[in-house]
């Protein structure tokens, strides 16, 4: 089992809008982040740890502005923390092991694939295309890749 955690030198790479993300829960401009209208198969991963976070086979189009997901690739790698700022109640989503901000979850997401809606900035994410998953050590998630 592959071992996902951060490190110095992980932050020290960040970009400083993926910094303002990750580490001070900061929010992307809507419509602006890098992966929002991504087709191409493949994973997201943690930018800080590498942990898997998101198959591209779960993510719709929502209009919300953010890359959206119906679900994880593994619910252990995704924590959920009340969030009460901005004067509203939302459920904020965090990488376990990177404990990176990812975005926040809703339940307005497809009936049909659950439900939820994982509205993720990409600064906190980076894409591996399915090509390249085995050689980077994520060839165990290939069977939640396919063609959109």
């Amino acid at each position: 089992m592959k071992s996902y955690k951060k490190s110095d030198a992980a932050i020290a790479a960040l970009t400083p809008e993926q910094f303002r993300v990750t580490q001070q829960g900061g929010t992307e401009t809507p419509g602006t982040g890098e992966y929002l209208g991504n087709s191409e198969p493949g994973i997201y991963v943690d930018v800080v740890s590498g942990e898997p976070l998101f198959a591209s086979s779960e993510m719709f189009e929502s209009g919300c502005g953010w890359p959206s997901f119906a679900r994880p690739i593994e619910h252990a790698h995704i924590t959920e923390l009340r969030d009460v700022s901005h004067g509203m109640l939302r459920t904020e989503v965090r990488s376990l092991h990177g404990d990176s901000h990812l975005g926040h979850v809703f339940p307005d997401g497809p009936r049909e694939r659950g439900g939820l809606r994982y509205c993720i900035n990409s600064a906190s994410l980076r894409f591996i295309h399915r090509n390249d998953m085995e050689a980077a050590g994520y060839g165990e998630y290939l069977d939640q890749v396919e063609d959109r």
